[in-house]
């Protein structure tokens, strides 16, 4: 009975690390975008107040 769930173990490990790895490299990609549209919105926010431009939000609206 040892053997069956050795074999058992050494048949799920491979699959729960690849399940592991892939998701903390897509959480990664995930908050990696996050960050860049956030710092995005904040430079366009930034470059919009610098040239006298309404809001984004503002703008969209208006449309």
């Amino acid at each position: 009975m040892d053997d069956y769930w050795a074999a058992v173990l050494w048949s799920l490990l491979p699959t729960v690390v690849v399940a592991t790895i892939f998701f903390f490299v897509l959480r990664g990609i995930i908050r990696a975008d996050r960050t860049e549209r956030r710092e995005y919105a904040r430079y366009e926010a930034e470059e919009r107040k610098r040239r006298g431009l309404p809001p984004a939000e503002a703008a969209a609206s208006d449309s």
